[in-house]
């Protein structure tokens, strides 16, 4: 027997899944990400105009950067629920309150280490310890407001007794949902679902909460096992654009919505996310934490709507069902015949913008529209790719201490390489002209010169946004410092500019990572 319900139930409440981003919590922690706090407020605006239900802006007690972020969040959005993150600690959980305090609908999620790895290792906590934190924790959290989240880190390694105790508490004490995390992507979905069927058989107060999960990705189970969940009983998904997060990233928004909406047939649950809205999501996040989507993910990768074999062509052409299971418009691609060339004018401009899934104020148009009008002067055709990297480019370019103003680069065979670099810091005009083994590391010694930092180079990568000896270089570059790692990425039709840009990029968001903390047992 099974316990999904039946198909002509999706529009009934029971059918309702909440649908939980986190991208700018737990996403803002994969290695190499950093948004500064007027980044994170134009995630949170485009999360909030799709529809979804709760946005975890982030973690208050981490850094001035992270209160800063949520206070704003919480004072602009008014439709999506607001959470803040806290550990089981008075201090996070009222620098959480006084965070969310403007926000129209406002969550504090606490939690804390459950299984026997987490309260040995990390907390050096026994059994009872931990349990009288999750009762002070929530107790604590309402005091702020009514909607309170508890999480047991690590709760698919927690022995079943102990985490039906602690969730039975949490509920007592005032929790409205319970997070169910897979915390390092252990578990498997059969094995999770029965998880959360335990807990609805054995936690005699649970009708009072709702039950939610959280799934990392590490054995690529992470969609999986929250779709499992949720045939189970679960109501709320937590998951991310991009699925990125912690080490393989988290539960993906865009696969677990439309695998709902798909196979409606075999899940019969809805979700209240617009679902035309998720190439636009997609690319903001890419282009902002300097994560390239790569081209096969589902749902959002550049090949997933791309048919290459002879026979699959021959198909889409005479109906498109019969290799593509959604149409490309729901998800917000639009396919479009308009040509984008030098004799372009504004308002075909902007509308191929949206037609692209952007939706930008007046100043970041204009700004776009020069460098598109500067780059169709350099190609002989503008495609769309090129239009995506520009406008992409522009948007890692904004609130930057640090900027390209000029350089001039002089190479070849009988000549040492030299770099004359001008950048502008906080404001102030500075330069430099160094010599190196090549033109890029020339570039990079006179970046350094111009601004010395200790951050050692990790990754230097170049691609072609298209085809020809025309094309836009992509390039990306990752930083280290510290233990902390950044990603920058710039797209120009000269390689060097491309890569001097990219690695002011990302050393522009080393700066905005320094500022924030890494409190213990930070992962839900």
């Amino acid at each position: 027997m099974t316990d999904t319900a039946t198909p002509n139930q999706n529009d009934a409440p029971e059918a309702r899944v909440i649908i939980f981003d986190t991208t700018l919590r737990d996403g803002e922690q994969s290695p190499g990400c950093s948004m500064t706090v007027d980044e994170k407020i134009r995630v949170a605006e485009v999360l909030e105009g799709m529809g979804v239900d709760v946005i975890e802006a982030g973690f208050p007690i981490a850094s001035e950067g992270d209160f800063q972020a949520v206070h704003e969040i919480a004072k602009r959005v008014k439709g999506s629920v607001v959470c803040g993150l806290a550990r089981a600690a008075a201090g996070d959980i009222d620098r959480a309150g006084e965070a969310l305090h403007p926000a129209a609908r406002k969550r504090v999620h606490t939690f804390i280490g459950t299984s026997p790895l987490h309260r040995k290792y990390q907390l050096q906590l026994d059994a009872e310890q931990v349990h009288e934190r999750v009762i002070e924790s929530v107790t604590r959290a309402r005091r702020y407001t009514d909607d309170v989240e508890w999480s047991g880190m690590d709760a698919s390694r927690t022995e079943p007794d102990f985490l039906f105790r602690c969730i039975e508490s949490a509920i007592k004490a005032g929790a409205t949902t319970v997070n169910i995390p897979d915390t390092v992507g252990y578990a498997y979905p059969e094995e999770f679902a029965d998880l959360i069927r335990e807990i609805r058989n054995n936690v005699p107060n649970i009708d009072k909460a709702v039950i939610s999960v959280h799934c990392h990705n590490d054995l690529g189970l992470a969609v999986a096992n929250s779709l499992r969940a949720v045939e189970a009983g679960a109501r709320q998904i937590e998951c991310t654009i991009n699925g990125i997060g912690e080490r393989a990233g988290n539960c993906s928004l865009e696969e677990v919505v439309m695998a709902m909406r798909v196979r409606a047939d075999r899940l019969p649950y809805r979700s209240h996310v617009v679902t035309q809205d998720i190439m636009k999501a997609s690319r903001l996040v890419s282009a902002i934490t300097g994560f390239q989507v790569q081209p096969n993910k589902a749902i959002v990768g550049a090949n997933a709507f791309a048919h290459e074999s002879g026979i699959h062509q021959d198909g889409v052409l005479k109906n498109a069902q019969t290799y593509e299971i959604m149409r490309p418009e729901d998800v917000g691609l639009f396919r479009s015949n308009l040509v984008m060339g030098k004799h372009s004018g504004r308002h075909a401009f902007k509308k191929k913008l949206e037609e692209l899934g952007y939706s930008i104020g007046e100043n970041a148009l204009n700004d776009a529209f020069i460098r598109f009008k500067a780059l169709a002067d350099k190609k002989k055709e503008v495609f769309d790719e090129d239009i995506v990297a520009l406008v992409d480019d522009g948007i890692q370019a904004t609130a930057q201490r640090v900027r390209l103003v000029r350089l001039h680069v002089e190479c070849g065979s009988d000549v040492r390489p030299e770099a004359a670099l001008v950048l502008e810091v906080d404001g102030e005009t500075r330069s430099a002209v160094c010599q190196g083994d090549g033109p890029v590391d020339a570039t990079f010694r006179a970046i350094r010169e111009i601004f010395p930092h200790p951050a050692s180079l990790q990754l230097f990568q170049v691609g072609a946004v298209t085809q020809g000896t025309d094309a836009q270089a992509e390039v990306t570059v990752r930083l280290a410092e510290d233990g902390k790692t950044v990603n920058g990425q710039a797209a120009d039709t000269d390689t060097i500019v491309a890569s001097a840009r990219a690695y002011v990029s990302a050393l522009n968001k080393l700066l905005t990572k320094r500022e924030k903390s890494a409190p213990a047992a930070l992962s839900a």
